[in-house]
């Protein structure tokens, strides 16, 4: 049941940054590409959390590679936060 939430989790981040890129490529609103960029980030944390927990298992721990992007992401939203109150 895990590895479903897992999953769906990841799925759900990675529709949340194509809805916001597509969003910003019709309207140029800055913060909606700050935005995208961190689920981004996100999405990619959350298929490295399926791989770590689903594909490989007990063999590996993949925390500092899950850990990266979703440092990235949430870096590039608040710079598009700051940016975007300037």
């Amino acid at each position: 049941m895990a590895d479903l939430v897992y999953l769906l989790c990841a799925l759900t981040s990675l529709a949340c940054a194509v809805l916001l890129i597509r969003a910003w490529a019709r309207q140029r609103v800055e913060l909606l590409l700050w935005s995208g960029l961190g689920f981004v980030g996100f999405a990619v944390a959350n298929v490295g959390l399926v791989i770590d927990k689903v594909v490989t298992g007990q063999a590996y721990d993949l925390v500092l590679l899950r850990t990266l992007p979703v440092v990235f992401g949430l870096c590039v939203l608040l710079y598009g936060l700051i940016w975007e109150t300037r």
